[in-house]
């Protein structure tokens, strides 16, 4: 009832238009148009089912696996966790990821009661207040875009500094609610406008266990989907089914498709070690997971795994929901 609810409520404003404007002619158009939204209503196909709901606080952190989630316009949030909302920068601003220090991935962020605690392997935890009003405003750079973060504190500096084991000085941020994010276009002008905060390029990654299952099966060491980063990772579909899905519903969160997420060798580092191999999964992707050749201005020579996706309409996720795929 609400798809067709939707489509006669498009019918009734074109015509409205039409007569407002007074032209026979327009209204015709009007009409036309509103019989064709009529004629396409949206198809709803389940194709899958929602296997986990993972947030990483920190930036090439370690992920948090939660039961539900809010899914907003830049991303996922639950409790005082949002996804890459902490991050490690150097003295210049400039961010620190897994791809410069694997051993990030070790990291853990977690918050509760208005304190954020970072741990580590062999590290004593450091409990610090989320809110920290009279910290300096640093001007970070992400990839090739501009933003801030509130400083952390000399004590979360000390920190990340003893567990990375580098003499230069590393800090860590904080991204705030009322700070502007990274636009879209920022990092590739091609993209829909959206924000976010210290992710690489989307508010939200969706990947399918079975693509998972079908790259372990070409490895000699088994992976799992934490390899890979995803926020929602999805079951009960074929491998790489996800690569079509371009609308879906998942409870009442609408996701668009942005691109294909390109991987670079940061997934050659082992989420349980923190050692990175610069080979695989890395290079049996690039044997059959490579963009046709008409995209290649897009992606490069990045093979593809998993998808970005944009939130067109805000709400709750929780592990078990149905996934739909939305098309006319």
């Amino acid at each position: 009832m609400e798809l067709k609810t939707l489509a006669l409520n498009a019918f009734a404003q074109h015509k409205q238009a039409a007569l407002l404007i007074g032209g026979a002619g327009v209204a015709f158009l009007g009409l036309g148009l509103g019989y064709k939204y009529m004629r396409k209503p949206e198809k709803v196909v389940r194709v899958g089912v929602v296997s986990q709901l993972l947030i990483h606080p920190l930036k090439s952190g370690r992920a948090v696996s939660v039961p539900l989630a809010e899914c907003l316009q830049i991303g996922l949030k639950f409790g005082e966790l949002q996804d890459r909302h902490w991050l490690v920068v150097t003295e210049e601003g400039h961010m620190v990821t897994g791809r410069q220090q694997p051993r990030l991935v070790l990291v853990s962020l977690t918050c509760e009661d208005g304190h954020a605690c970072l741990s580590g392997p062999d590290m004593e935890e450091l409990r610090f207040p989320v809110n920290q009003p009279d910290n300096s405003v640093i001007d970070c750079r992400v990839f090739r875009a501009d933003i801030q973060g509130r400083d952390c504190g000399e004590e979360t500096s000390r920190w990340l500094i003893r567990f990375l084991g580098e003499e230069q000085t590393f800090r860590l941020v904080h991204f705030e609610p009322q700070m502007r994010g990274r636009w879209s276009q920022d990092a590739e002008p091609s993209l829909p406008p959206f924000e976010v905060a210290y992710p690489d390029e989307a508010p939200v990654m969706l990947l399918s266990e079975a693509s998972v299952q079908d790259l372990s099966s070409r490895l000699e060491e088994g992976i799992t989907a934490k390899r890979f980063r995803p926020n929602i990772v999805i079951s009960d579909c074929e491998a790489f089914a996800e690569d079509s899905w371009v609308d879906i519903q998942i409870g009442s969160v609408r996701l668009q498709r942005v691109k294909s997420c390109g991987r670079c060798v940061f997934t050659t580092v082992d989420p349980e070690t923190g050692v990175i191999s610069r080979k695989e999964p890395l290079d049996t992707l690039k044997r059959y997971r490579l963009c046709k050749p008409s995209d290649q201005h897009i992606y490069q020579k990045s093979p593809l795994f998993g998808q970005l996706l944009v939130v067109k309409q805000a709400g709750i996720l929780q592990v078990g929901d149905v996934v739909y795929k939305i098309s006319r």
